[in-house]
C-alpha cells in the first residue's frame, strides 16, 4: 500500500491570497489551494489566510504528506482549517462540545504532585490562580487531586461549561478542540481565549512538571 507520508517536490514558486466576497482563498502560483476532499480552501479571516499562505511559502524543496494540488493535512494552521472545512468525521457542534467537556476531568492542571514537595508548591503557585479564575468565571466548583484518579466533575459544572461552549460557532469550537487536545487542558485554553493568560503562558503552564524536571 502507498504510504500516506510520501513526499513530493515543491511544485509552485509563490503563494498569494485572493479575496472573494468575505472569504479569502490561497493560491499556489495560479492554482487554488484545495482541501483533501477537493473543496476550495477558503477562510473568513485575512490574518489566518496570511498565516496559511506563509506556511506554504515556508516549504522547502519537498512537501511532506502532499499529493498534487489536493494536499493532505500538512501543518498546524492548514491542518486545522482543512479539518474544519471538510469535517471528515461529520462531527456536529454538540459532538465537539461534549468532547471538550469530557476532557475537563483529565485536565492537566487539576493533577498535583502526590508529595507536598517543591513541585507541588510550584503547581499551587502557578496553577491555582487559573483554576480559581475558571471556577469564579463560570460559577462552578471543581476538585483538584494528588492521586492518579481523575477528580469528579459534577453534572452542574458540565452543564455550565456546555452552555458556554454552545455560544461559540462551529469553527471556533473545532479550534478549541485542537487546542485542548494539544495542551491537555480545557482550563488553560479557556483562560487563553478570555485573555487571562497568553499562548506562551498557557504552553508553559501545561508543561510545568516537564520543565521542573529539566
Amino acid at each position: 500500500m502507498p504510504s500516506h507520508k510520501s513526499t513530493v517536490k515543491r511544485f509552485y514558486r509563490r503563494t498569494n491570497i485572493l479575496s472573494s466576497g468575505d472569504k479569502f482563498e490561497i493560491t499556489l502560483d495560479q492554482r487554488k489551494l484545495k482541501t483533501p476532499q477537493g473543496r476550495v480552501f477558503e477562510v473568513n479571516s485575512k490574518p489566518l489566510a496570511l498565516a496559511v499562505a506563509a506556511e506554504w511559502d515556508a516549504q522547502k524543496e519537498t512537501i511532506d504528506r502532499g499529493i498534487c494540488i489536493v494536499i493532505s493535512y500538512l501543518t498546524s494552521n492548514t491542518s486545522l482549517c482543512n479539518t474544519v472545512l471538510d469535517n471528515p468525521h461529520n462531527y456536529t457542534k454538540i459532538d465537539l462540545v461534549n468532547h471538550i467537556v469530557n476532557c475537563l476531568e483529565m485536565d492537566t492542571i487539576l493533577f498535583h504532585s502526590s508529595e507536598v514537595d517543591e513541585l507541588y508548591q510550584l503547581q499551587v503557585e502557578k496553577w491555582e490562580p487559573i483554576v480559581r479564575w475558571f471556577c469564579e468565571h463560570y460559577d462552578v466548583d471543581i476538585a483538584r487531586t494528588q492521586s492518579i484518579e481523575a477528580p469528579t466533575v459534577s453534572a452542574e459544572t458540565k452543564a455550565a461549561l456546555t452552555r458556554h461552549l454552545l455560544s461559540y460557532n462551529f469553527n471556533s469550537i473545532y479550534g478549541l478542540v485542537y487546542a485542548v487536545d494539544g495542551l491537555k487542558s480545557v482550563i488553560l485554553i479557556l483562560a487563553t481565549a478570555a485573555r487571562v493568560i497568553n499562548v506562551s503562558e498557557a504552553v508553559s503552564l501545561s508543561r510545568l512538571e516537564e520543565e521542573y524536571q529539566v
